[in-house]
């Protein structure tokens, strides 16, 4: 059932509920449960609300601020059990250029004569997720695989692992057009979550395993482990689900121009964003398919880079798959290959070398001499699966240290 609500006038009537109800349990006779007097539909409205208009604020962007204030929402509760609710909500917004709704998958449990909200990405939601009958086996694998401790062994974007294990959205061994570089999920705000791709024969695919989830027509979001979750917009023919399973490469829908949820779009194509702890975060730094995204110094400019090849907005970038985690592109900084040595250091034997590009796997890592790439100047040194080391400084892993522990 989808509740769709304005913003005026929730936020007065929830405070006065929640003092009503505040009032009656502290006279309350017995110590029996209060009734909850607030709809889940209107707490879940009020929370949405709350978060964009915080970044409307954050952006100081009168439009969003404007968008804000007369948006509707759509509260769509696709499960309910008794004290338990699960579904998705949806900020609408106009069809103006540089707008997008905004949007999250809930779960509500009913407390204190209340409901309490947690939105996918946050620590209560994964608490919630944990213990809800409304979540089942799969979602539950997923929904709990953030670390608690970002330094562990599962580190993530906080303690700089910007490793994705993603592919790009569409069929590995296609090349497609990246038709708008780096820009925010709404256009020109930051951060620079989003990229838009079009070409191929325009079915986008998940860019990795998770759990999908319908946000509006047109509008699909996979959440995966790590804590990301990717968004893909403008969708025609997109599946309907809430909650199934789908592996790397599944079908989600065809590139298109839908805006049912609000936005612009002129010509089709998917609008693709990244998210990570319940918010959208930089797609730089990031590797999709094996490219590592570069955000420009506006929005829609910027590419990406595989090895020593350099795509920008209109380039042509083709789907290599997704790089594991103890794997690492060949980076020669401009040159077509890296020496490999017997040991950690450049006055180790040679033993050959490998192309610019090439994908190899790392078994741990050392210290040796130090030299400079593209990235900076370094000491480590990774053992490949061969046998054979090559400076950390010609190779893209998505961390800046080991990959695969120390040798």
């Amino acid at each position: 059932m989808v509740h769709i609500r304005r913003w005026t006038g929730i936020a007065t009537a929830l405070l006065a509920t929640e003092l009503l109800v505040a009032g009656t349990a502290a006279h309350a006779a017995a110590p029996t449960p209060d009734p909850v007097r607030v709809s889940v539909e209107d707490a879940v409205t009020a929370k949405l609300r709350g978060q964009v208009q915080a970044a409307a604020a954050e952006h100081a962007d009168s439009s969003e601020a404007e968008h804000a204030e007369s948006s509707e929402t759509r509260v769509t509760v696709t499960r309910k059990n008794g004290k338990w609710a699960f579904g998705t909500a949806v900020a609408v917004t106009g069809h103006e250029k540089d707008v997008h709704p905004t949007g999250a998958i809930f779960i509500a449990r009913a407390e204190a004569g209340t409901w309490r909200v947690n939105f996918d990405g946050e620590a209560g939601f994964s608490e919630l997720a944990a213990v809800s009958p409304l979540v089942n086996k799969q979602e539950k694998a997923v929904f709990t695989s953030a670390p608690s401790n970002p330094s562990g062994p599962s580190t993530m974007q906080a303690g700089g692992d910007y490793r994705t294990g993603m592919a790009l959205p569409f069929a590995v061994g296609q090349t497609w057009t990246l038709t708008g570089g780096p820009h925010g999920w709404g256009g020109s705000e930051l951060p620079y979550s989003s990229i838009d791709l079009a070409g191929g024969d325009q079915v986008v695919r998940a860019a990795r395993a998770g759990t999908a989830y319908t946000m509006c027509r047109g509008w699909i979001r996979v959440i995966h482990d790590r804590g990301y979750s990717t968004d893909y917009y403008h969708l025609w023919s997109s599946i309907s689900v809430n909650g199934a399973a789908v592996g790397q490469g599944a079908y989600l829908g065809y590139t298109g121009t839908d805006v049912t949820c609000g936005g612009a779009a002129s010509g089709r194509h998917v609008h693709f964003g990244l998210r990570q702890n319940s918010a959208y975060v930089s797609i730089g730094g990031h590797d999709l398919g094996k490219w590592a995204f570069v955000n420009g110094a506006s929005a829609y400019q910027g590419g990406a880079r595989h090895g020593s090849t350099w795509r920008g907005a209109g380039g042509a970038i083709y789907n290599y798959g997704a790089l594991g985690f103890n794997q690492a592109v060949v980076d020669a900084n401009g040159g077509g290959a890296v020496n490999k040595r017997s040991g950690p250091g450049a006055g180790y034997a040679l033993q050959g070398s490998v192309g610019d590009g090439a994908t190899v796997t790392v078994s741990c890592s050392a210290n040796g001499t130090s030299h400079t790439g593209r990235y900076g100047t370094t000491a480590l040194w990774n053992r490949l699966s061969d046998g054979t080391w090559v400076s950390d400084a010609y190779l893209w892993t998505g961390v800046n240290g080991p990959i695969n522990g120390w040798c």
